[in-house]
């Protein structure tokens, strides 16, 4: 929660800010900064997972949109591919959301890789305040994704193109809400195995490195079915 600041006032969650004496000091015991030691100390992140397949459900609607063009989806999109599948959101839930971005980057040379993260392109989630207050609303414990910074890329604030540095649900989600974000998770075999059993949701288990002083880390994340 601390890899990424709240713009106008420049803090992270709790109302610290990220320097490296508060990083280096991250693990004692009145240090208030969310760093992933902390996490381990309180059992790391255990809870439902809720699947919502927006892959799917744009190749089965004929909705055509590639992983790096920004295309960008809103809260009454994930309601009706929810819909779609049967899934009631439940207070708690970790969210979970396919887009098929790392599917894509596995199907690439190493050429093609670098051109598609450099374009700095991707679709995911609008960025935009309605979608932090529906995020917000339902209560959701976590929200993971496949894609590179689960809200698009760029940034569209008011019709206008920002830089990366002004990422909106970032900002809302680690800083605000102390909401944790996943990225590039590897997806496809879960919807593969969800869509046999018809059941999207699943025990979810995520235990991220305790590094002190650390904010980012593989999810080393489990669905267990």
């Amino acid at each position: 929660m601390g890899h990424f600041l709240h713009l106008p006032s420049g803090m992270a969650y709790n109302g610290m800010k990220p320097t490296i004496d508060e990083l280096q000091n991250s693990a004692t015991a009145t240090e208030k900064f969310p760093t992933l030691d902390k996490w381990h100390k309180r059992g790391c992140i255990v809870g439902r997972g809720v699947l919502i397949d927006y892959k799917s459900y744009a190749d089965h609607h004929d909705i055509k949109y590639s992983p790096f063009s920004g295309h960008r989806i809103s809260p009454s999109d994930i309601e009706t591919v929810a819909a779609w599948q049967g899934i009631k959101f439940e207070s708690g839930d970790i969210l979970i959301l396919r887009f098929g971005v790392t599917e894509e980057l596995g199907n690439m040379t190493a050429e093609e890789q670098a051109n598609a993260m450099s374009s700095h392109h991707a679709c995911g989630l609008e960025g935009t305040k309605e979608m932090a207050r529906w995020i917000w609303n339902k209560h959701f414990a976590a929200v993971a994704s496949d894609n590179v910074a689960v809200e698009a890329m760029p940034p569209m604030v008011d019709g206008e193109e920002k830089p990366l540095t002004q990422l909106v649900l970032h900002q809302w989600c680690l800083s605000m809400f102390g909401l944790p974000l996943g990225e590039l998770w590897y997806l496809q075999e879960l919807a593969e195995q969800c869509s046999a059993d018809r059941k999207w949701s699943f025990l979810l288990t995520s235990a991220p490195l305790n590094v002190p002083g650390a904010v980012g880390s593989p999810a080393n994340a489990l669905a267990i079915l």
